[in-house]
């Protein structure tokens, strides 16, 4: 018989995808992007506050951690590895703090990883339906966050575990705070937690109007 984490692992990357999707076409500013191997691409490069550099190491870090930390770990485990920016999210479940240690270990020696924040639960992996409601969390928060007129959303990464809303980015104060307030007021979310790499005015003006570079 196929497991039900087996059918969460066929069903993971299709249902992320979608519910992208919907929360992005939920907003005024539209999904003009594509839809490939479970990735948006388009519309959303032209507002992303990384780097093309950053941008393409983040898929690579994410990929090999997701690849990597099963065989570290061990069973049972639930590991999710979110990068932004070069600075790694470890959220999900494992079966010990021995595992959750070295999780962070082997994620801190992949090549172009700055830093980790370990979220990682010592508990049994969370419940296909855990996981589908933290996808549909995910989406309503991204969609608040597109909706608001004093917050640029597409430059911020949503993650949801249990319930509890993850925000990463490149962001000052004011928008992480903003940001955070919205998030907090979205049906379903138990907890807030703010992951970003914090900006200032100057700096987002700089940016905002710099060509995006390579590295």
């Amino acid at each position: 018989m196929i497991s039900a984490q087996s059918r969460w692992n066929a069903l993971r990357r299709p249902l992320m995808a979608i519910a992208l999707c919907g929360a992005v076409a939920m907003s005024v500013q539209g999904c003009v992007g594509l839809l490939l191997g479970g990735a948006v691409v388009g519309g959303f490069a032209a507002t992303d506050r990384r780097t093309l550099g950053a941008q393409t190491d983040d898929k690579t870090i994410a990929i090999k951690g997701e690849s990597r930390l099963p065989g570290v770990v061990g069973e049972p485990n639930h590991i999710n590895v979110t990068s932004f920016n070069r600075r790694v999210l470890l959220t999900g479940e494992v079966r010990d703090e021995a595992a959750k240690a070295a999780a962070e270990q082997d994620v801190k020696s992949i090549e172009g990883v700055h830093s980790v924040l370990n979220e990682l639960t010592v508990a049994e992996p969370s419940s296909f339906g855990q996981r589908s409601n933290d996808t549909y969390i995910t989406s309503k928060v991204k969609a608040s966050l597109l909706d608001a007129k004093d917050v640029f959303g597409n430059s911020i990464k949503v993650v949801t575990e249990r319930g509890v809303v993850y925000l990463m980015g490149r962001a000052t104060e004011r928008e992480a705070n903003r940001a955070a307030q919205i998030a907090a007021g979205v049906d379903g979310v138990q907890k807030v937690v703010k992951a970003f790499e914090y900006l200032t005015e100057d700096e987002l003006t700089q940016l905002s109007s710099a060509p995006n570079q390579e590295k």
